[in-house]
């Protein structure tokens, strides 16, 4: 009898479509406008986002995407599809046949429903979901959780999904990284600091209660433990703050411009919270935040690019996904 096939749906966050402002908008109405995103009353919210927010934002971000957008599309969709192909070759080395990947994304096109119930139809009852988000927050994984939720509640014979929680720990996830920033030195020689760099969230989201602020901390600890780095050598911050709330600090944009007043010449930036280079990495660390270094005082910037498909991370998802079997 043949073996029973087990599909894995690596999960992203999205994307716009096209860097039009008329896709951005689509894009960002979609995405702020999940409560797990932004904890905002519904109603004010709703005002907000769509009266002013999205009218005043979408042309701004729309130019932001079309510096980053490469021939192919989106970068993090591309890149996801890497991803996807580069995982399925591994997958059949180790059992050809037995698995089926594809991707999602929690907002835009190509959403979790639309590739469950495709698999679905295909008559694929075991899947494996991996969210790209090796830090858990309520903002990212939590989403994925509440999509398959939301769709599965009209089903009467659920397949069997098994999620990957977090792997902010995982050991080949830390020797992945570690293995991006020995080659970036390498080949492009050793900055004075390694900031890494994650995305932040609203404070009181963790004093509500949510992991995201700690797993962060102890992704960095364990990476500059696995470089050997001195305390002086190194350093954590979050970016992408929005709004008036308070965020978790230290502020990446604050840091670099603070190391450069104070004589640093050269710095490395990493961001180990993204698993794919995105819009959050090329453009605003690569192009503002380099900007601000370099403004302040800085001499060299350099970053370091994410997993995306190296080879170290597409064995770590190998891992994740036979973990899960």
């Amino acid at each position: 009898m043949a073996r029973e096939k087990t599909a894995v749906i690596l999960v992203n966050l999205g994307t716009p479509a096209a860097p039009n402002a008329r896709s951005v908008a689509r894009y960002l109405r979609e995405f702020l406008s999940d409560p797990r995103v932004v904890e905002v009353p519904r109603l004010l919210w709703w005002g907000l986002l769509n009266l002013l927010i999205v009218p005043l934002r979408c042309r701004k971000v729309s130019e932001n995407y079309r510096s980053i957008w490469l021939d192919e599309g989106s970068p993090l969709k591309v890149i996801t599809e890497r991803q996807v192909a580069a995982l399925q070759r591994v997958l059949d080395e180790c059992s050809a046949g037995q698995f089926i990947t594809t991707y999602a994304m929690s907002y835009g096109d190509q959403s979790l429903a639309e590739s469950v119930r495709e698999l679905n139809d295909q008559g694929i009852n075991k899947i494996i979901v991996l969210p790209l988000f090796p830090q858990y927050s309520a903002s990212t994984t939590a989403v994925v959780y509440d999509q398959l939720g939301e769709l599965l509640k009209d089903y009467r014979h659920i397949p069997d999904i098994r999620i990957a929680h977090h792997y902010y720990d995982s050991s080949s996830y830390i020797d992945a990284l570690a293995d991006s920033v020995e080659k970036h030195w390498q080949a492009n020689g050793r900055a004075e600091c390694l900031l890494m760099s994650f995305h932040g969230i609203p404070k009181k989201y963790v004093a509500a209660g949510d992991p995201y602020y700690r797993q962060c901390q102890e992704t960095a600890q364990a990476l500059a433990l696995r470089l050997g780095l001195s305390s002086q050598q190194w350093a954590y911050s979050f970016q992408s703050r929005f709004g008036r709330l308070e965020w978790i600090k230290p502020y990446t944009d604050v840091v670099l411009q603070s190391w450069a007043g104070r004589g640093l010449d050269s710095v490395d930036v990493i961001c180990p919270a993204f698993s794919s280079d995105c819009l959050e990495t090329l453009e605003e660390i690569d192009q503002l935040n380099r900007q601000l270094f370099l403004g302040a005082g800085g001499k060299q910037f350099s970053m370091i690019p994410c997993l995306n498909d190296s080879p170290l991370h597409i064995k770590m998802l190998k891992d994740l996904v036979y973990s899960r079997l």
